[in-house]
């Protein structure tokens, strides 16, 4: 299917608003959403049908030509099956007219998605990881969404209730004007809604094609390195040299306590039991509820945190470099995973990458990620051969400047934009200064290694080996420094 591409001056935008919907809108939210799972579940399991048949007739020795014909998974091919089978399948025949015919398209379209992901990954046509074979969705952990493309959808005048197909009119949680002032002066279009039940309440989000003029920066000759953390959540340094320290809120931390002791509570209920059938109490909901709004409090901080940190960068400087950072390897390490994920790091980058390009025209760079930020000296470009993460100060010895470790990898990730010509990363920029050769494991990120089991006397796991000095040696200085344009 052809992407969607808007005119020129436009760009693709969501407004999400929140509803207040009264108990028969809920009910047919419910059941819309429902419909799209039960259609994307008889997509899959239509499809898959051929595919055992194949198999089965193959080991009774059926030759190729005579097997079972492949059913397509296209989304017209879908459609088209499924409105000759809604009419006799037993499992839609008594209810299907009662939801709007988006909420099966929904599903049967996600399906197709969902195929089409597969084949082109298992031909390797398709990046990250590997994709295995659609499943059926259950009806308890499935996210509820229902998405329409035709049909009455608009947001009504007054400001305050928006229309979609067979839903009818429902009151929104807040106003709609900032989506509604656009529609009225002819700057925005609708071109679909997604209803979705997410952190305990029903959100609609409009997808509108939206005239957007590029916003100028305060400062678009200047660049600006991000060096992201756990301690502090970012610190910023600019191509003049200077440093701002943006502090990590630590939402989940702050809500810890208030959480522990909100699933204290929950365990002490009569909850749910899958194996005996048994229903979860009043109480148990009840409490549960309460929990959930703790962690949506905490989604909610974090996501506003992020936004506000990212919105003021990229309307501020006119280059922006910011590291590719392993954050699924990261997450890997149980000492930091919990705050990593806190953090947001992966958001970060997604949220500057859509800002810097379609709001301002600015450019963003992405590092390498071996490239070495934090063991190369920002005065002299001298790189340490190894800087263990517990050490948090750099210490020069070719030039002796001292500075903290942080301040120092954001002023080398700031003077890095001037040596990329086409700020789609380091690795394979042109322009770049020839690498020459590093020391080894200077190249590399320090990475935590487990400590060795030993029977020893002294620290825990082993006494401190000769090779395992904090001194760090082997420094070296680059053909080529990096300075701050």
């Amino acid at each position: 299917m052809k992407k969607f591409q808007p005119q020129p001056g436009f760009v693709v935008q969501a407004f999400r608003f929140a509803l207040d919907p009264n108990a028969a809108q809920e009910s047919a939210l419910r059941s819309h959403c429902g419909a799209a799972r039960a259609a994307y579940n008889w997509a899959v399991g239509w499809v898959e049908a051929s595919w055992w048949q194949r198999k089965a007739e193959e080991t009774y020795g059926v030759f190729e030509a005579e097997l079972t014909a492949w059913r397509p998974w296209s989304l017209p091919s879908l459609r088209k099956a499924f409105n000759a089978a809604k009419h006799t399948d037993a499992r839609f025949a008594a209810w299907w007219e009662e939801n709007s015919k988006e909420a099966y398209s929904t599903g049967l379209a996600n399906a197709a998605a969902a195929f089409d992901n597969y084949s082109k990954s298992k031909r390797g046509q398709r990046k990250g990881k590997r994709v295995g074979a659609p499943r059926f969705k259950s009806k308890r952990k499935t996210r509820l969404a229902c998405r329409f493309t035709t049909g009455t959808i608009r947001v009504e005048s007054g400001g305050r209730h928006v229309t979609l197909p067979r839903l009818g009119t429902i009151r929104t949680h807040e106003p709609t004007v900032k989506l509604l002032a656009r529609v009225k002066d002819g700057r925005a279009r609708i071109l679909s809604a997604t209803v979705r039940h997410e952190r305990g309440r029903w959100f609609v989000s409009f997808q509108a094609e939206v005239k957007r003029d590029l916003e100028r920066v305060a400062r678009p000759d200047t660049a600006v390195g991000i060096d992201l953390g756990v301690k502090t959540l970012a610190v910023t340094a600019d191509s003049t040299g200077e440093i701002r320290t943006v502090a990590n809120p630590g939402h989940y931390d702050a809500a810890r306590k208030q959480l522990r002791r909100a699933s204290r509570t929950v365990s002490r209920r009569q909850g749910p039991d899958r194996r005996t059938g048994r229903k979860p109490s009043k109480r148990w909901e009840k409490a549960n509820a309460a929990r959930n709004r703790v962690h949506h409090r905490v989604a909610n901080l974090r996501e506003d945190a992020l936004h506000n940190l990212t919105t003021s960068v990229a309307a501020e400087y006119g280059t922006v470099v910011v590291e590719d950072l392993n954050v699924a390897g990261m997450l890997r390490n149980r000492r930091l995973a919990r705050r990593i994920a806190d953090a947001g790091f992966g958001e970060i980058r997604r949220q500057l990458d859509y800002k810097t390009r379609q709001r301002h025209a600015t450019r963003l760079v992405v590092a390498d990620r071996w490239y070495p930020s934090s063991k190369t000296c920002s005065g002299c470009g001298a790189v340490k051969a190894k800087l263990p993460l517990h050490i948090r100060t750099y210490a020069c010895d070719a030039c002796g400047l001292v500075i903290d470790r942080d301040d120092n990898a954001a002023l080398n990730l700031a003077a890095l934009a001037a040596a990329c010509s086409t700020g789609t990363g380091v690795a394979g920029d042109r322009g770049t200064p020839k690498r020459v050769s590093k020391p080894r494991g200077a190249d590399r990120k320090t990475r935590a290694t487990r400590p060795r089991r030993m029977t020893e006397t002294g620290r825990a796991g082993g006494a401190t080996l000769p090779q395992q000095r904090q001194t760090e040696t082997r420094d070296r200085t680059q053909a080529e420094a990096l300075t701050l344009w």
